[in-house]
């Protein structure tokens, strides 16, 4: 890199002081001028002479940190490219991988797939025969319930009729219990006058005989009296 540099690049430093002396010593020979400007232009040589020297310590650092990151960069590309081709690998493994398992899944859904309709057609034609056995039970179940409805209308009527059969039966057993009744109330009512009256008439000759009998014991006492009152005269006489 310190050769990249070229001999006239180099030099040209020099060259322009080597023509600025020229020119003051033209200018101004024999001057104090040309002693200063000649102290310059080594001060100036010397600046420039380390001003290469630092230059080319700096270029030579650039190039040792050019390389160094030439060969780490050449390294990371390699181990880059090594790393591609690894994924590219994986992926073509995966890809494969993932193409396999699309065509089992796509076969393993087709047999799926066949299975469902037959199972829907299955289903489809249960379905079928449960809505004919349906309506058919359902038809049968109506007639049965017609039927049965019409016998338990003729039952309801059959009962109506027994029941206003058995109320005119009961309305006239009733009048006639009522008049039964009446007349036998009539009949009791007779002999219990009857029977008031004979009762009455025995009371009478009850209380009659009781008079008698009263009387007859009253004289019968009043005898028994006058005997002994003339058994006593007697026996004081």
């Amino acid at each position: 890199m310190l050769d990249g540099i070229g001999p006239d690049r180099k030099d040209r430093p020099l060259k322009e002081l080597g023509i600025l002396m020229d020119r003051t010593m033209i200018k101004g020979a024999g001057d104090d001028e040309l002693l200063e400007a000649q102290k310059e232009i080594r001060h100036l040589k010397d600046t420039v002479a380390v001003l290469r020297e630092e230059l080319e310590q700096k270029v030579f650092e650039q190039e040792i940190a050019v390389q160094d990151t030439a060969s780490r960069s050449s390294d990371e590309v390699v181990q880059l490219k090594k790393t591609i081709q690894a994924l590219r690998d994986e992926m073509e493994v995966m890809l494969f991988d993932k193409e396999k398992s699309i065509q089992q899944a796509l076969a393993t859904g087709k047999d799926e797939i066949v299975q469902l309709k037959a199972t829907v057609s299955a289903l489809r034609q249960e379905l079928e025969t449960l809505r004919f056995e349906k309506e058919d039970s359902v038809q049968k179940a109506v007639a049965a319930a017609n039927e049965e409805i019409a016998q338990l209308r003729a039952t309801i009527q059959a009962l109506r009729d027994e029941l206003e059969a058995l109320r005119i039966d009961k309305d006239e057993s009733v009048q006639k219990a009522v008049a039964d009744g009446s007349s036998e109330i009539s009949q009791l009512k007779a002999t219990i006058t009857t029977l008031r009256e004979e009762l009455e008439g025995n009371k009478l000759k009850h209380d009659e005989e009781k008079q008698k009998l009263e009387r007859a014991a009253r004289d019968e006492v009043k005898q028994l009296r006058e005997t002994i009152q003339a058994l006593r005269d007697q026996l004081e006489s």
